[in-house]
């Protein structure tokens, strides 16, 4: 997935004393609107709460690299096109074994053994999930017997068994909700990015060559 802006028409035909100078502005105006569009997308990104690594992956390189050209080409591109692309076209994801999607609530912890959380993950690390149907209504998966976590960290953990026996203190917490599928809000607009390319690239010609002839 890439966006490629380039610069074509009779620039060749101006005087042959200019073409360096031209061909300077050319590519530092295709340089700066690649540069525009990727920020663009990166504040996208950042805008849909969708993080600031994610916001990285979108790149911008010129090309050719390193020398003025009349016919320099700026390239966005993601680094995370499927997650990028899954943003911008309304996706709905569905479970892979076609049963249910578990969505991590806060309750449960941001990670697990380093990892994402999963019900399979909690379960093999942290301790046994119940299920609880709700007709109508997404399902859940709750872990019994918890205590609130004093401290910074806060959340949830394990009642030790003199709390079990004790009854004292005890609840049950939801970690994962249950659906059969969920569809991804469009958060990035990248084909509003690319029709204002055009139009960027032609302001930034104009600018830069003027600024080169001053």
């Amino acid at each position: 997935m890439f966006l490629k802006a380039t610069l074509e028409g009779g620039l060749g035909n101006l005087m042959r004393a200019e073409t360096d100078a031209i061909a300077r502005g050319v590519t530092q105006a295709v340089k700066e609107t690649g540069e525009r569009i990727k920020q663009d997308l990166r504040s996208q990104v950042l805008s849909g709460g969708l993080g600031q690594r994610l916001a990285k992956a979108w790149r911008s390189d010129v090309f050719p690299k390193n020398k003025p050209s009349l016919e320099a080409a700026s390239y966005v591109y993601s680094k995370a096109p499927k997650i990028h692309r899954a943003f911008m076209e309304n996706t709905r994801i569905k479970s892979k074994d076609g049963w249910f999607l578990a969505i991590p609530t806060e309750n449960c912890p941001n990670r697990i053994g380093g990892k994402r959380p999963t019900p399979s993950l909690y379960e093999r690390i942290i301790g046994r999930l119940f299920m609880i149907y709700r007709r109508g209504k997404p399902s859940l998966l709750v872990a019994k017997n918890q205590r609130v976590r004093t401290g910074k960290r806060g959340g949830f953990a394990n009642a030790s068994e003199k709390a079990i026996a004790k009854g004292q203190g005890l609840s049950t917490v939801v970690m994962f909700i249950l659906v059969p599928q969920v569809t991804l809000k469009k958060r990035i607009d990248f084909d509003g990015a690319e029709k204002s390319a055009e139009r960027l690239l032609a302001e930034a010609v104009i600018r830069n060559l003027n600024t080169d002839k001053r």
